[in-house]
């Protein structure tokens, strides 16, 4: 019988957010779930999906997505979603009590990273992150301009 074996599911990225990357030191990472309608899944499989702004937050002890923009489906009818309206997390109530407790310490937040659909469920990375100050941020560009430049030297001969 062909079928899943194990947990060999391919993922296809839907969003990134690179924008969090240039912002955030990521401390960890974690899979979620997250809770969609139907005209909402049909959208972020047209990768109609925007993740810059969004965040994570703690609401009477659930986990719950805000400032993600999922574009309202083209064939949907007056039962259309709303575009930014905040969803629904997927987790452990083990991993839930791990995120309270570190979001509580100074200035760590929920970020996430990346959309994409593992199977066919809609799946969010979220990283637990600390901001970065300005000067970190001008670390990582001058950088990545160093290693641009090894690069274009090394091509060169």
């Amino acid at each position: 019988m062909a079928g899943k074996t194990g947990n060999t599911e391919e993922t296809q990225d839907v969003a990134v957010n690179r924008q969090a990357f240039h912002d955030y030191f990521v401390d960890e990472r974690l899979e979620a779930g997250i809770v969609l309608t139907g005209t909402e899944i049909k959208s972020v499989r047209e990768h109609r999906v925007q993740l810059r702004g969004a965040f994570a937050r703690v609401r009477s002890g659930e986990i719950w997505l805000e400032g993600m923009y999922i574009a309202p489906y083209e064939q949907g009818t007056y039962m259309n979603h709303d575009p930014e309206r905040i969803r629904k997390l997927l987790l452990h109530r083990r991993q839930i009590n791990h995120l309270i407790g570190a979001i509580q310490q100074k200035g760590l937040t929920l970020i996430p990273l990346r959309l994409y659909l593992k199977g066919d469920h809609a799946k969010i990375e979220l990283g637990l992150c600390r901001g970065k100050k300005l000067y970190d941020k001008r670390e990582d560009v001058a950088r990545r301009d160093a290693e641009r430049d090894m690069a274009r030297a090394m091509r060169r001969g």
